[in-house]
């Protein structure tokens, strides 16, 4: 029975020390942000929860497509590119520039 004893009291010992240590720590940090003037980081602030509703109503539209891109003509010259590649007209190094300056336009 003094064994069991001794490590309940060891560990309420080290749980003591641990948690005096981390809210030390906590309260330091605290301090050096209001001395520099800044906030204190999100990962600080308390947690607010908005309602479920909130939740429910917000809803995700797709991304408008550019306007004035002409899919269709990217494709035709892409088709065509790739005609020239398959023929040998171009090389791979030609192709793969060609192929970015037209996607990326």
């Amino acid at each position: 029975m003094p064994g069991l004893l001794r490590g309940v009291a060891r560990t309420a010992v080290v749980a003591g020390t641990a948690t005096a240590v981390s809210n030390r720590v906590s309260r330091r940090q605290a301090n050096r942000w209001a001395d520099q003037g800044q906030a204190e980081p999100a990962y600080m602030a308390p947690v607010q929860s908005a309602p479920p509703q909130a939740y429910e109503q917000q809803a995700y539209a797709p991304p408008p497509e550019p306007a004035g891109v002409d899919y269709d003509t990217k494709l035709a010259q892409l088709r065509q590119l790739g005609q020239l590649h398959d023929q040998g007209v171009l090389d791979d190094a030609e192709f793969e520039m060609q192929k970015s300056k037209i996607l990326n336009s």
